[in-house]
């Protein structure tokens, strides 16, 4: 089974024409809310596409928006939330009429998860294979957590984002590392001072040497690039016309990576079906209303020739 450790937020999206520039003030075309969070959207889409219970241990307020939050996990099945007296986190997106998406995150009762708060729920992580862990939450925390899962010989899938607080030290830690384009450049250049379009060879050695055993690169609507030690796959994305908005994309795609590997399925095999499900997320609304169904992802990998 699949357990996730990470953030909840309340998403509050505005359609906007052009991502608003310094000084500048622009009407919204549209106000929504949705659920979001990047690792309630990863635990969400893991429930979403096995259809099995997850464990996600994440802090919610004691507010509407904590509220909403933990009737939308009870109905995926989706144990482990605590609440607090601190508000649920919000997350303030600008969405463009491309699709490109644009995020400024409020920690509140993210804060709340502490490497000591972790320590009492062990037990309960002991009984799970797969973690997903993201950065959205006190990043000691995730270090911390990190450390004790490796210990128990878990596979740990960790997202980078937001980049900015990372150290090195996790990487040992880590069996599959994937970041963006712009969080594998940010922390290419922060821990070696090097430039992923010119040293790349380089980048990818002293990442492996740090301890990390698969890099699994997401290029949005290009491909999916795996580097490991001793091989490379390129994967294209599915290519989608109607593209209507990203934000959850590479959130799905993790859900969907764990979800593959723990059904046993090749690393080829889960890219192809993590890149399946991310594709269908951007053609709607949302983050966690973004995501697809089993049934969904299911169904267009039948019609596709791969």
């Amino acid at each position: 089974m699949i357990g996730v450790i990470g953030s909840s937020n309340m998403d509050i999206v505005l359609t906007v024409e052009h991502f608003t520039n310094p000084g500048e003030t622009q009407k919204a075309k549209e106000l929504e809310y949705f659920p979001g969070g990047k690792g309630a959207n990863q635990a969400v889409a893991a429930a979403k596409l096995s259809n099995k219970e997850v464990y996600f241990f994440t802090a919610l307020g004691n507010d509407e928006f904590g509220k909403k939050l933990a009737r939308n996990f009870d109905e995926l099945n989706i144990k482990g939330y605590v609440y607090t007296d601190l508000p649920t986190g919000r997350a303030y997106i600008e969405v463009t009429k491309k699709g490109e998406n644009r995020i400024v995150i409020f920690e509140g009762a993210n804060g709340f998860i502490t490497p000591e708060i972790v320590e009492k729920k062990i037990g309960i992580l002991q009984e799970y294979k797969y973690f997903l862990l993201q950065n959205e939450i006190p990043f000691e925390t995730t270090l911390h957590v990190a450390k004790i899962l490796k210990s128990k010989k878990k596979i740990v899938i960790f997202d980078p984002a937001p980049a900015p607080n990372i150290t090195d030290e996790i990487f040992k830690y880590v069996d599959y590392f994937t970041p963006n384009e712009e969080e594998f450049k940010y922390l290419s250049n922060k821990f070696f001072n090097l430039d992923p379009e010119k040293n790349l060879k380089e980048i990818l050695r002293k990442f492996f040497n740090l301890g990390i055993k698969n890099i699994i690169l997401k290029r949005g609507p290009e491909d999916v690039i795996l580097y490991n030690r001793n091989y490379i796959l390129k994967i294209p994305a599915f290519k989608f016309e109607n593209v209507i908005d990203t934000t959850a994309a590479g959130d799905v795609f993790n859900g969907a990576l764990a979800t593959a590997l723990e059904e046993g399925k090749n690393i080829k095999e889960a890219i192809v079906f993590a890149c399946a499900a991310a594709g269908l997320s951007v053609t709607r609304k949302g983050a966690q209303s973004s995501i697809p169904a089993r049934k969904e992802v299911d169904e267009f990998l039948e019609t596709i020739d791969r």
